[in-house]
């Protein structure tokens, strides 16, 4: 008749077996060693701004060199070469991947394998899709950018681009709205209502990190900016909370067309912790002239490159 009795149900399904945690953080620290080592060794001197020397056994560069240009001590990155049970903080990984060239890709990977994540907020995001990029840029000439609950600005358009300072001569790690809000000059003299702004995006960003305590990229924002901003040390002190989505009528001062009166609008890709469009209408026909005149200046400069 029937098939042996099974009290196990069919299935074509493979079974998935996770390795214990002991052994799965062994095999991530054994991954890590050998693409260290990898990376090391197919680096030259002189991409790293190293002679050459006369008695280089290797086309790579050595342990010592790459310990020094990441400003750790020699032992410990052999001990991490050796796939040594030692805790790897995002700075050093940060320092590592800048010494060893890493595109986005390998930085991505650097920090899978150490199994945290990259604080780094101006870092290629892949969720950013080809479809939001071409949005981005039917907004124009409105200003519109990605923004998560961190205030890193994930892509953007190019009115936006020069809306409150020249965004492609920021520096990567810098792409932060809060950051740039509290410590870059131009960014800050093209708001109107600065104390009432800086003061709002701390309230919120205080609301926002409820649920991102243990999180190593908001603990390195939250660190930098009480570093670098006594005004920030102030709001943050003031343990002001301003959860949700909330649009408003913002005045800025633009370095090239003058005035601008926008209404600032949030539209939420995901959940409300996820990213967001945020967008900049004008509210009258002059600031809509002038963002049409940001945008052709946009485009010039933007020609002038190529």
């Amino acid at each position: 008749m029937g098939g042996p009795a099974t009290d196990e149900p069919a299935t074509d399904e493979p079974t998935t077996v996770r390795l214990p945690a002991a052994q799965e953080s062994a095999v991530r620290r054994h991954e890590l060693a050998a693409f260290l080592r990898h990376r090391r060794e197919h680096i030259t001197p002189e991409q790293v701004g190293l002679p050459r020397g006369r008695r280089r056994r290797t086309p790579g560069l050595r342990r010592e060199e790459v310990a020094q240009l990441s400003a750790v001590g020699v032992t410990w990155y052999t001990w991490l070469e050796q796939a040594r049970d030692i805790q790897v903080s995002v700075q050093v990984l940060d320092a590592l991947a800048r010494t060893l060239l890493l595109d986005s890709s390998e930085r991505e990977h650097l920090f899978n394998l150490a199994g945290t994540v990259d604080p780094s907020p101006g870092k290629n995001c892949s969720s950013v899709t080809p479809a939001q990029r071409a949005i981005l840029e039917q907004m124009e000439p409105f200003p519109a950018c990605l923004q998560n609950s961190r205030y890193d600005i994930l892509a953007y358009n190019r009115t936006y681009g020069l809306l409150l300072c020249d965004l492609a001569a920021v520096p990567p790690e810098d792409l932060n709205c809060i950051v740039l809000a509290y410590t870059h000059e131009e960014w800050r003299s093209s708001i109107v209502h600065l104390e009432e702004t800086t003061r709002f995006m701390a309230a919120k960003l205080r609301a926002a990190m409820a649920g991102h305590l243990a999180d190593p990229a908001w603990k390195t924002l939250l660190n930098r900016l009480h570093t670098e901003s006594a005004e920030f040390r102030e709001a943050w002190d003031r343990h002001e909370v301003v959860a949700g989505a909330r649009s408003k009528r913002k005045q800025f001062v633009n370095a090239h067309v003058g005035p601008l009166t926008l209404d600032h609008t949030d539209l939420w890709l995901g959940p409300s912790s996820g990213p967001r469009m945020v967008t900049y209408a004008p509210v009258d026909e002059e600031s809509r002239e002038r963002l049409e005149k940001l945008h052709a200046l946009a485009l010039e400069r933007e020609a002038a490159v190529r």
